[in-house]
């Protein structure tokens, strides 16, 4: 009956997820992003590789896998143009952008797609006129691309899962209390997001107790900063609500800014990714924080590094490399292995 429960729960859910992005109207309007600019200096006779990323809005995430891009590139001797969209939302950002690396010639794409759906297209045209594709953080929906470098999603959303039932539990909170969960995911369209949360849920309808419900309005702040603070005000509201999740830095970064601002010190809190924010509240006794750490710099690092390989006629393998992910938390935090990824961060 539990299963079937929250199967039902589930799909109510995803009728909340699609539409979440409208339930506030006075979301900031976004502008599109820019053309490409250097993220290298920029010298003749030096293969051309072109980077685009989810956003640039002032987002930590995005700026450490920036400086892994660099840095490869440093290292390989090549240019990198990098460019984005200011929210996860604007695929159509990243579709211009596509075209504009195509009339480039360029020598390799590396693309953390916004929409897997909607991007497969333009990624197919890249490939198809033999430009290498490289995908970094985020898998679209099409086989048109040579290699990509990513979290394994699903396993990552359940890990994220075990660890909210674990610090609820470390935190006191029985198994017959009635609670709430709240969810908060960066972009509806993302595979990444998509295969997070599935992960998170699959998980918590098999090992959660039946009195811990998670809320079915999962709010979606489609990457923009201040979205990403109001929605989290909002669900803090609610005095019944013990546990928040988030599957990316956006809402992450809202998140940790909320439960500072509410003194909400009896909310355990699960996100993904790492930032003032994040290490601020992970580091604040008062605080039950933990964060799904991925390996962003490793993955603009190999990224290009592959790209650059397959432009010289290098082949690959295997077209899926998971890089893997550990959990931060006060316990784990000065851990020898965490340490050497938070160095970038």
């Amino acid at each position: 009956m539990k299963r079937i429960l929250a199967f039902l729960v589930g799909a109510i859910m995803c009728i909340s997820f699609v539409g979440c992005a409208d339930k506030k109207n006075n979301s900031p309007e976004v502008e599109p992003g820019p053309d490409f600019f250097p993220l290298t200096e920029i010298k003749d006779g030096r293969k051309n590789i072109y980077l685009i990323v989810k956003t640039l809005a002032n987002n930590n995430y995005w700026e450490v896998l920036m400086d892994g891009a660099k840095d490869s590139a440093d290292f390989l001797d090549c240019n990198v143009y990098v460019s984005g969209s200011y929210a996860e939302s604007d695929w159509k950002t990243q579709e211009r952008l596509l075209g504009d690396a195509i009339s480039a010639n360029a020598d390799g794409v590396v693309i953390a797609p916004d929409d897997s759906v909607n991007l497969a297209g333009k990624i197919d045209e890249v490939y198809l006129a033999g430009i290498p594709v490289v995908l970094i953080d985020t898998t679209a929906n099409t086989d048109n691309y040579d290699i990509c470098y990513m979290t394994d999603n699903l396993m990552a959303g359940q890990k994220a899962a075990d660890e909210m039932i674990k610090q609820l539990k470390n935190n006191g909170v029985s198994d017959s209390e009635n609670i709430q969960i709240g969810i908060q995911v960066g972009q509806a369209s993302s595979q990444t997001v998509i295969e997070r949360l599935a992960g998170f849920l699959q998980f918590w309808s098999k090992h959660a107790p039946d009195s811990w419900e998670i809320l079915h309005d999962i709010r979606c702040s489609n990457g923009i900063p201040e979205t990403a603070l109001e929605y989290a005000e909002d669900i803090l509201e609610n005095p019944q609500v013990k546990g928040v999740f988030t599957t990316n830095s956006g809402p992450t970064v809202g998140f940790a800014k909320a439960l500072k601002n509410n003194n909400r010190t009896d909310v355990v809190f699960v996100g993904f990714d790492y930032s003032d924010e994040m290490a601020d509240i992970v580091n604040d006794k008062d605080y039950h924080a933990s964060t799904i750490l991925q390996r962003q710099y490793d993955m603009g690092y190999t990224g290009v590094e592959s790209a650059l390989g397959l432009s010289d006629g290098i082949s690959v393998d295997n077209k899926f490399i998971d890089m893997g992910v550990v959990v931060v938390n006060k316990d784990t935090i000065n851990q020898a292995d965490i340490q050497e990824i938070l160095q970038h961060n």
